[in-house]
């Protein structure tokens, strides 16, 4: 269940209840893609960092270990340890990322495995049985993400197939006595007239929540912006909106702006694994030489355990040293700033000055320092 606290203009202050306790909206999920974040992340620190929600890959776990193995584990929960919400992608994503290790049908797609090129084949059925057995609280329809660009006929093909395989996922999910919550998928590519008749179409259907799909594959961000713009007012207001792999903090606040709950991003701690870390005043690359003697913290004003305890200079001698404990306190600072980001964004909505809080931050936070 949904419930919208607050709004100020298109920005939204919710709470959806999940089998696995409440989320506080708008939020950014970590992405812990095969059950752990890279960069040497656990479920242990996941609480650490204010995560309310975990983000686990369906296509990769289907392959290693296999859903039936996290099934006799107690899910994915007991496998990884994580007593909270749990989010299962549909593997729609690696229709789009395994572009030349798949084809599509209409009765879904065929893989060759990244792993070992075995065939793979994933159906909108399969999909929500793998997503039922790995035991999350939020399961996605499967979807293709076409290509961006894409022509204007053929994303209309594939908007009509997402469709028609989301009839299939909600049957499947309805057999098995609807369980978790389902989100559907929007698609259309960056046709206006697509994206509204397809969201209008799934809106129908009564899921618990639905997600923008397709986007932040390439297109420029005000493409992106002026399609959240479109689909949005379609979109039900009492439902939980999701913007998939999305993306910078600027993007993420100037998407709350447009009216959306939900992010996930591989961003954060890819970035970290390279030595750009986020800070309030900007993103900074650690393993510049101005930072060899620098004692200050990554970021002053942030209270994360990785800020409070070293030193910019020693993060960069880990990095330029090649220790993986590097990889470990730079993901870990990243995704503490965007869970914090988060709370401070909920906060602006509820004290209503979110439009001060973008003003000040949505150009600041995005800028190279």
């Amino acid at each position: 269940m949904f419930t919208l606290l607050q709004q100020e203009k298109n920005a939204r202050r919710g709470c959806l209840t999940t089998a696995r306790g409440a989320i506080e909206t708008p939020v950014f999920m970590n992405v812990a893609t095969q059950a752990a974040i890279k960069g040497g992340l656990s479920a242990l620190d996941l609480a650490e960092i204010g995560c309310q929600v975990a983000l686990c890959n369906t296509y990769h776990l289907h392959l290693r270990p296999g859903e039936d193995i996290v099934k006799a584990q107690g899910g994915l929960h007991g496998f990884m340890r994580w007593p909270h919400p749990i989010l299962t992608d549909s593997g729609g994503f690696q229709v789009y990322s395994l572009a030349k290790r798949r084809k599509i049908g209409e009765e879904g797609v065929v893989f060759a495995s990244h792993i070992d090129g075995r065939k793979v084949v994933m159906r909108p059925e399969d999909s929500i049985r793998i997503q039922l057995a790995l035991g999350a609280d939020i399961i996605m329809a499967f979807d293709e993400c076409t290509a961006n660009p894409s022509t204007l006929e053929y994303a209309r093909l594939s908007a009509e197939r997402t469709a028609r395989w989301l009839r299939r996922c909600k049957e499947t999910w309805e057999d098995h006595g609807k369980g978790p919550l389902l989100f559907g998928i929007s698609q259309g590519s960056p046709f206006e007239h697509l994206r509204v008749e397809h969201m209008r179409q799934i809106a129908e259907l009564d899921l618990p929540g639905y997600a923008v799909g397709g986007l932040a594959v390439g297109e420029p961000a005000e493409t992106m912006y002026h399609i959240l713009d479109t689909v949005t007012p379609h979109m039900p207001q009492n439902k939980p909106r999701y913007l998939m792999g999305v993306g910078t903090p600027g993007n993420i606040i100037e998407s709350v702006a447009r009216g959306i709950d939900f992010f996930d991003c591989v961003m954060p701690a890819r970035n970290a694994r390279h030595g750009h870390l986020q800070t309030w005043q900007g993103r900074i690359n650690l393993r510049n030489e101005k930072y060899k003697a620098d004692g200050l913290p990554i970021d002053g004003q942030c209270p994360c355990p990785v800020c409070q305890r070293f030193s910019r200079a020693y993060i960069r001698h880990l990095l330029a040293a090649g220790e993986l404990l590097a990889l470990r306190l730079c993901v870990l600072h990243n995704l503490f700033f965007y869970n914090q980001l988060m709370a401070k964004i909920r906060q602006a909505i509820e004290q209503n000055r979110f439009a001060a809080f973008r003003a000040q931050y949505a150009e600041r936070l995005d800028r190279r320092i």
